[in-house]
């Protein structure tokens, strides 16, 4: 069997031409040797294309405005970095749902260079990817040339993530940390509606969790819950201490049980600790993980995720704001689905009710109310009205699936601030949602 070629990563980028298609790893995947080189090759190069989800290097490819004009950044979800870097004109989001974005993405545009994270070759010539397989194994298959870091500080991983060193062609050895994100303490907020999850949630469910405060707080409150299972697109700290307390074991799972499934982790060095080497954390492919049908194969799934804003009829908002494009659809919709195709399953969507804006007249920073009458004009409907099931604020949890829009108005307006209803029930009124 072939054996991939040792290079650095000077050499690597050298295998870039003019025209080409690059496809990044990842989040804490990223080929951070890789991409803080890429920029060099601008010179002598009309147009690179890069496809990327999540960015957690700040690489000069896509942040400095002078390379705008070189490289073409398409990207499956927007992180920090490329929020910032959006100006430069030369960044667009890719619309998908997670368990689709590889495939639609690879069957429009062919991949001429995969770059990637893994661990050394085992033994028998085995390398894990590690952090993430929401795409980067499909990649794999699909592109001309297929470059891997290779670092022994990544955790090495199990599910169908790993590759066989014949089916790379170049490795670059690198020694990097992989990226962390600290642990978000729950504020009163989170705690409040994490409280308010965790008393629908019954020993022997299945949960999916996102990152952030609100997710932790519901990590939080599930702790003295038992026999928990775990089928979710991230696995996270929090759900790492749902297992490492005892709560989470998968035991009653419907499929994979006793096995905590995921498609990418990311989180803290405890996090990346535990997983490594821990067959029980099964990293599959994001096509299967988040496939609505088989999320749904496991009864009493929990779905719970976060948006920007909710209109009175249900529609939630939550990759941007207004026509400013702010992350992306991720798995919301394939999770929020998946778990309602659940046997006694449920989904929930929370926010806070209220955000701190500034005013565009006066410039001040005043408070709005994120359950509105309307979204704003041009806001990306992420979950759709026909999809919602429980929404939650700091102010309780209703459920909205079955309802009419009389009756779903009504409940929005039940937890939002209480400052904000006498409008919202005005503008209900005038919209004819509800009687005047």
């Amino acid at each position: 069997m072939n054996k991939p070629k040792v290079i650095t990563a000077d050499e690597a980028i050298k295998l870039v031409k003019d025209g080409d298609t690059i496809v990044s790893g990842m989040a804490a995947s990223e080929p951070k040797e890789f991409l803080k080189r890429l920029h060099t090759i601008h010179e002598g190069i009309e147009q690179v294309n890069v496809t990327n989800c999540l960015p957690m290097e700040n690489a000069d490819f896509f942040t400095d405005p002078a390379y705008s004009d070189t490289f073409q950044v398409d990207c499956w979800f927007f992180g920090p970095s490329v929020r910032k870097a959006f100006p430069n004109g030369n960044i667009s989001y890719i619309p998908n749902h997670l368990h689709l974005a590889g495939r639609r993405r690879f069957a429009h545009t062919p991949t001429d260079l995969f770059v990637g994270t893994a661990t050394p070759p085992d033994k028998h010539g085995y390398m894990s990817l590690s952090l993430s397989n929401v795409y980067e194994k499909e990649a794999i298959r699909h592109a001309k040339t297929v470059i891997l870091e290779i670092n022994p500080n990544f955790p090495r991983t199990f599910g169908d993530l790993e590759i066989h060193e014949s089916n790379v062609d170049y490795i670059i050895q690198t020694d990097y940390m992989p990226p962390v994100l600290p642990e978000i303490e729950p504020n009163e907020k989170d705690v409040k509606i994490g409280n308010f999850i965790a008393a629908k949630i019954k020993d022997g469910s299945t949960l999916q969790l996102g990152i952030g405060g609100i997710p932790n707080a519901v990590a939080h409150a599930l702790l003295e819950k038992k026999d928990l299972g775990i089928h979710t697109e991230m696995f996270t700290t929090g759900l790492m201490r749902l297992v490492k307390s005892g709560a989470a074991n998968g035991k009653k799972k419907t499929i994979h049980q006793g096995k905590h499934v995921c498609c990418f982790a990311l989180g803290t060095q405890e996090l990346y600790d535990f997983i490594d080497d821990n067959p029980s954390v099964q990293i599959l492919n994001g096509y299967y993980v988040n496939d609505p049908h088989v999320i749904g194969l496991n009864d009493n799934q929990v779905s719970i995720n976060t948006t920007i804003e909710v209109d009175l009829t249900g529609q939630c908002a939550s990759e941007s704001i207004g026509t400013r494009h702010f992350s992306g659809t991720g798995g919301q919709a394939d999770t929020a689905v998946g778990a309602q195709n659940s046997k006694d399953g449920m989904s929930f969507i929370t926010l806070y009710s209220t955000a701190m804006v500034k005013n565009p007249v006066t410039g001040e920073r005043e408070e709005i109310s994120k359950i509105v009458p309307t979204l704003k004009e041009g806001a990306a409907v992420t979950l759709s009205r026909s999809d919602v099931d429980h929404v939650v604020t700091e102010y309780g949890c209703v459920r909205l699936s079955g309802t009419s829009v009389a009756e779903r108005t009504e409940l929005l307006i039940s937890i939002a601030h209480p400052k904000f209803r006498e409008q919202l029930r005005k503008d209900a009124e005038r919209l004819g949602y509800i009687k005047r």
